[in-house]
């Protein structure tokens, strides 16, 4: 029999197909944590009065929101009783025109909860989709 001579593959092929599956890896990974982020967790309404609309970020500028909701709860260090307020965030400018316009009113909004945010979406999990002023 012959022995035919089996070369090993050399460090640099070795190296490129490290590098190529460690990027097709984190591509993979990048895809599925987006994917992941689109998932909705929940939906559903919560109204009160629309107490700030504001864009934040030294970046990524997103449009966040504050809904006071009604009652009291204790400050988060015991620090006494604070109002209960719901913050969310807006991707549509559409719905925030209409946030804008109904500032210091009485509001139900409409939103979705996302399972993760991404940066430039936003500072919360919660996306407002709708705004109905209430007439009291």
């Amino acid at each position: 029999m012959d022995n035919s001579n089996h070369e090993k593959p050399s460090f640099k092929s070795r190296f490129k197909k490290f590098i190529l599956k460690v990027v097709l890896g984190l591509i993979v990974l990048c895809l599925l944590l987006i994917w992941a982020c689109s998932w909705t967790y929940s939906e559903g309404t919560r109204a009160g009065q629309l107490i700030k609309i504001s864009k934040k970020g030294v970046i990524l500028k997103t449009n966040e929101g504050e809904l006071n909701i009604g009652g009291l709860r204790l400050g988060s260090a015991n620090d006494g009783l604070e109002g209960n307020l719901w913050q969310f965030s807006v991707l549509d400018q559409n719905v925030l025109e209409k946030l804008e316009a109904s500032e210091g009113k009485r509001v139900k909004l409409s939103y979705k909860e996302r399972y993760k945010s991404m940066p430039w979406q936003g500072d919360t999990n919660y996306f407002i989709l709708a705004v109905e002023a209430i007439v009291p």
